[in-house]
């Protein structure tokens, strides 16, 4: 019997080293990483007192339980978020354990009866009109969407929880520069982030997954350095959300109005009510106030303008192998808060009927998409997106962006949990305040691998 008991030890002990590994045993679709036990110290005597050794064999499965639980936990869902790593390093009893983890991507597009300019990127704000020559085929391959992603928990009694998240891709510089860029970078505790993040106005599970990086022009997926406070209640059906984002104001101006620092946050908001056994069902109202300040060189003084937008988005699961995603968003001078339009010199521009004025421009913009699982490996995915700038007081310019739409199909295939592939059709038209239009075409396909 004491044989039998020190054979058991010596297999439950085999390999130790200062750091230990262990595979979690999963049902079939379940996350097993492979978690790494650090400072985990190695003593020869414990094949001499089995019990101790059987106790710390425990222990140790307990802490890579714990880790992993840490991970899921803490797992954003939604458009373009992190996988889930690979790999996880854990100290003795995990107050502290941190994952490196990312993927390959590589996009090759064909675009054809009219194409899109300035980017890889299909977004209709900028197809050229008229078209051109030099803007009817374009074939491109696509690197740059590739992330690497950093996190590390740490479990304390002050604080809970405390989450460090960091991630990159390679869109830092210029088309195919595959310059490192810095996407977000914040840490949470008790409902506080801070740092930077994907703006609080945004709904990340109300986007469809597209192969394009962009996505439906209705969206709003930017990122901006912040403090935000959440808090989920009843039972975690109700989740408020609140913070104070640095703004990123993008006018047209005259020789009137000048463009100044800016001085207040912007303020986005939201309610968010989900059901379903996994809250896999959601509706979002959000909110967004601020406050767009330039130089008004006739009087020599600072001015402002009050931008504002709300919208209301969700995802509906109806079924196992049906779900829908929506939003709807209108506002005045809120460009950085619909994604056509960010940039665009449209949250105001001159009154064209005074020369001496300023004005917001409002604007609007919905998207539905639907997806289709056809198996736990494939499902298919298709929607319609569309924005529109309004006149105010007469448009400024008649070759000024008046309509964008966005409409795509597409089919993914994961070959194994970590390597999938898919295709894309995507159409798009942009209409001028003239109501002159183009259009493009293009068709994508992906090869992604996750590490």
């Amino acid at each position: 019997m004491k044989t039998l008991r020190l054979l058991l030890v010596a297999l439950l002990f085999a390999g130790t080293a200062s750091a230990q590994h262990h595979t979690r045993k999963a049902r079939s679709g379940d996350y097993a990483p492979t978690v790494y036990l650090i400072s985990a110290h190695q003593i020869d005597t414990l094949y001499n007192t089995p019990n101790a050794a059987l106790q710390a064999a425990l222990r140790n499965q307990q802490t890579v339980a714990n880790a992993i639980e840490d991970y899921i936990v803490t797992q954003r869902q939604g458009n373009r978020q992190a996988v889930k790593p690979q790999f996880i390093f854990a100290t003795r009893n995990n107050k502290f354990s941190f994952s490196i983890g990312g993927f390959v991507t590589l996009r090759t597009a064909y675009d054809f009866e009219g194409s899109v300019s300035g980017g890889l990127d299909f977004v209709p704000y900028n197809i050229p009109v008229p078209g051109t020559f030099a803007t009817k085929q374009r074939l491109s391959m696509d690197a740059t969407t590739s992330r690497i992603n950093l996190k590390a928990i740490t479990n304390t009694r002050a604080l809970g929880r405390v989450v460090i998240f960091m991630d990159m891709d390679f869109r830092g510089g210029g088309e195919s520069s595959y310059t490192a860029r810095l996407r977000t970078a914040y840490v949470t505790f008790k409902g506080l982030t801070i740092g930077r993040d994907v703006t609080t106005f945004c709904d990340l599970q109300a986007a469809p997954a597209t192969i394009d990086f962009q996505g439906p022009n209705a969206y709003n997926f930017n990122f901006t350095p912040m403090i935000r406070y959440e808090v989920p209640f009843a039972h975690h059906h109700m989740t408020f959300g609140v913070a104070a984002e640095l703004p990123g104001v993008s006018g047209t101006y005259d020789e009137h109005f000048a463009s100044m620092p800016q001085r207040m946050p912007d303020f986005p908001m939201y309610l968010q009510y989900a059901w379903g056994a996994k809250r896999d069902s959601h509706i979002r109202l959000s909110g967004v106030v601020r406050n767009m300040y330039m130089r008004n060189l006739r009087t020599d003084k600072d001015t402002s303008l009050l931008g504002w937008g709300a919208q209301m988005s969700g995802t509906i699961k109806f079924c196992r192998w049906f779900q829908l995603f929506m939003n709807g968003v209108y506002g005045e001078g809120i460009t950085p808060y619909i994604q056509d339009l960010t940039g665009s010199g449209l949250d105001f521009t001159p009154n064209p009927t005074n020369a001496e004025q300023i004005q917001t421009m409002p604007m609007w913009g919905y998207q539905a998409a639907g997806q289709f699982n056809l198996s736990p490996r494939l499902f298919l995915s298709g929607g319609y997106s569309s924005v529109y700038v309004e006149q105010k007081h007469g448009a400024y310019s008649t070759d000024e962006y008046k309509q964008g739409k966005y409409i795509f199909g597409n089919i993914f295939y994961s070959l194994t949990p970590r390597c999938q592939i898919a295709a894309e059709y995507l159409y798009g038209t942009r209409q001028n305040m003239d109501k002159v239009e183009n259009h493009a075409n293009r068709v994508n396909v992906m090869l992604q691998y996750n590490f």
